[in-house]
């Protein structure tokens, strides 16, 4: 309970440090307000710390009217507003940017139909592109969704949920870079494994094949260690069983593009494995993707470190601040209940 008085003047009052850990009466006096409360251990800013001559006295200080006056000014904690809309500022973006996945990915899957019926995922022998859109898009909208009204509207719980799942990642990330150098060989082996996997739903999924042909063009590779491996697509099936006009043949994507061509030609696979292997490099890619990466990794190794550090930066930032902004508002509430 609280009573508030106005140009009340007290003639014999005293003040002492309240360092109790039970409440004890307090008059408070600021400017010509004068406030009579129950005073736990906390630090009060601004206000003088008056006791009445009973109450002096059941604090053994003597003579109220012979003791000094004493003035106890503290500095108030606040939340800082450059970090508090540095991180939403910061969130923002990441927020904008999973709407952006999630919109893309369910537009991807409004054209293939799958909206309409979502088992075609799961039937889906290897893996589609949209799912992986989708998924990042979920991560960040609810990363930045939580930023940004945790630091709002200073809510904690929010603000460690973000904090804590930043960390969780910045930790997987570190992990799967460490694991993936000591066990190159067990990555090498679950890539083959992927990729053909992939080559068995080449067309399957147009995402999927837009995937590998860009993979296979760009690295300019075919198959996972080589032409043969599109064996294992019922359509590029050199057995006698497959009556594809694909048969024996590879997808455009592993073909020597012809300078002189300004048109794609999407048959120029065609029966290209029905010729003599000797021949094969003149027509396609004979390099499998696999050696290609790892040849590819070495020589881009500044890149793909740059990247990663980026990205831990990035993280690192904003945990920093979700973890300095926590501290301002848990500093403001132990001022506020103390």
């Amino acid at each position: 309970m609280e009573i508030s008085l106005v140009n009340v003047n007290f003639p014999s009052v005293t003040s002492i440090p309240v360092f109790s850990s039970s409440p004890v009466p307090a008059v408070l006096k600021k400017n010509n307000e004068i406030k009579i409360i129950l005073m736990p251990k906390r630090q009060v800013s601004g206000w003088q710390i008056l006791l009445g001559p009973s109450l002096a006295k059941s604090h053994n200080l003597g003579d109220p009217a012979s003791r000094k006056m004493h003035y106890y000014r503290y500095s108030n904690a606040e939340v800082s507003c450059w970090y508090k809309y540095l991180l939403f500022s910061y969130n923002i973006v990441f927020w904008l940017a999973g709407v952006v996945f999630l919109g893309v990915g369910l537009w991807a899957w409004s054209e293939k139909g799958v909206l309409s019926d979502l088992t075609k995922v799961t039937r889906l022998h290897g893996i589609d592109p949209v799912v992986l859109v989708l998924m990042v898009g979920v991560v960040m909208f609810t990363l930045g969704f939580a930023g940004c009204v945790g630091a709002l509207r200073e809510n904690i719980c929010l603000l460690k949920f973000f904090c804590g799942t930043i960390v969780l990642i910045f930790f997987l990330e570190l992990a799967v870079a460490v694991l993936a150098f000591l066990f190159q060989d067990w990555v090498r082996d679950r890539f083959r494994e992927f990729f053909e996997s992939n080559i068995r739903s080449y067309r399957d999924d147009i995402d999927l094949q837009n995937l590998i042909d860009s993979l296979q063009k760009a690295n300019q590779c075919c198959g996972a260690y080589g032409p043969e491996d599109w064996d294992l697509n019922v359509y590029f099936n050199c057995s006698g069983a497959s009556y594809s006009r694909e048969k024996c043949g590879v997808p455009f994507s592993c073909c020597v593009p012809d300078p002189a061509q300004k048109v794609v030609n999407t048959q120029c696979g065609y029966d290209v494995r029905t010729q003599l292997k000797s021949k094969w490099d003149e027509s396609i890619f004979t390099k499998g993707c696999i050696q290609a990466l790892e040849g590819w990794l070495p020589r881009n190794i500044y890149i793909v470190a740059g990247v990663f550090i980026a990205i831990s930066l990035l993280q690192i930032f904003g945990i920093f601040l979700a973890k300095t902004l926590i501290s301002d508002i848990e500093a403001v509430k132990a001022g506020h209940h103390f």
